[in-house]
């Protein structure tokens, strides 16, 4: 079943009107609505395409949170092969809200790493719905010492509001967790390429993706804090969530101007919940299309070009 953002209210009527029409055609096999379906096709494709054609960016907001776009487990089951699940920090629990582990990508061995939202209630409960806990990030940085130790890339798929907030979190050290998988992120002798496939929020992004090369996806977003967070602190309101949206530049248009970011990837017309097998092939493509020229570079020379692209943000135009 389709799920419909809010400003997709027209969309979902006259999409919703030509399913009603092939319904009634079903139940009598008289009636012939297949023009009639199809002119109201054609008028919410031509829809669909005006409303996608400029968001804003509170509306990009609602298109990355969308709870039909791929999750980083459909992005590993369909791009990786001989993926083996790796889990647990050694030290406390196995967090569910990461998952990586050993695969091979285009037949090349790499370890993959990612925040899994789920996909129904259970599943998002279970992942408590993306948000990670310490003993995830220590689970990640384990899983990238792994990796350098054997030399082979890591590629990390990013998509979580932020990390766990909660009380046992805190108390089991978040921060410090967060700071040394940013930390590790940033040592590492072995390519490092991130993807924004969704969310990226705050410190728990940026503790994956610390990388060599970061690409978001067209409507994915990337922020020290959420829209509402924002509001909350600066207006003491969180319903202006959309102003907020609009002065924080989380966009991936916006990042890779400010060149936070090296690649916006396109995503099929209507967002990667309209298109899934596109936007994950879109996503494989860029991957590929990063990780090469990475590969024959020495280690040396990684780490000196990831430590100069972070020290590097912000500084565009303070020369002039």
């Amino acid at each position: 079943m389709t799920h419909y953002l809010e400003f997709e209210k027209p969309l979902a009527e006259i999409e919703g009107k030509a399913e009603e029409l092939r319904a009634m055609a079903r139940a009598n096999e008289d009636m012939d609505v297949e023009k009639e379906a199809a002119a109201l096709d054609a008028k919410a494709a031509t829809m669909l395409t005006d409303i996608y054609k400029n968001l804003t960016p509170w509306r990009k907001c609602q298109v990355a949170r969308h709870p039909n776009r791929p999750h980083c487990a459909e992005y590993i089951e369909t791009l990786f092969t001989e993926y083996t699940p790796l889990a647990g920090d050694r030290n406390f629990a196995d967090d569910h809200a990461i998952m990586g582990g050993l695969a091979r990508f285009n037949d090349q061995p790499v370890m993959v790493i990612g925040h899994e939202k789920g996909n129904d209630t259970t599943s998002r409960i279970e992942r408590n719905f993306g948000m990670a806990r310490p003993e995830g990030y220590r689970k990640a940085i384990r899983l990238m010492e792994l990796a350098d130790k054997f030399g082979i890339p890591v590629i990390t798929l990013v998509d979580t509001p932020g990390a766990y907030p909660g009380k046992g979190a805190e108390e089991r050290g978040q921060s410090e967790a967060i700071a040394r998988s940013t930390q590790k992120c940033l040592q590492l002798s072995v390519p490092l390429i991130a993807v924004i496939i969704g969310e990226g929020g705050s410190g728990g992004a940026v503790a994956f993706a610390a990388a060599n090369k970061v690409a978001m996806l067209e409507h994915s977003i990337y922020s020290v804090i959420t829209p509402e967070g924002c509001a909350s602190i600066l207006w003491k309101d969180a319903s202006k969530m959309r102003e907020a949206a609009e002065a924080m530049r989380l966009t991936a248009q916006d990042l890779k101007e400010l060149a936070v970011i090296d690649q916006i990837i396109p995503e099929p017309q209507g967002g990667a919940q309209r298109g899934r097998e596109a936007a994950i092939a879109s996503v494989g493509k860029a991957i590929a299309q990063m990780l090469a020229p990475l590969s024959s570079q020495t280690p040396e020379a990684l780490i000196k070009a990831r430590r100069k692209k972070f020290l590097d943000i912000g500084s565009k135009g303070l020369a002039a």
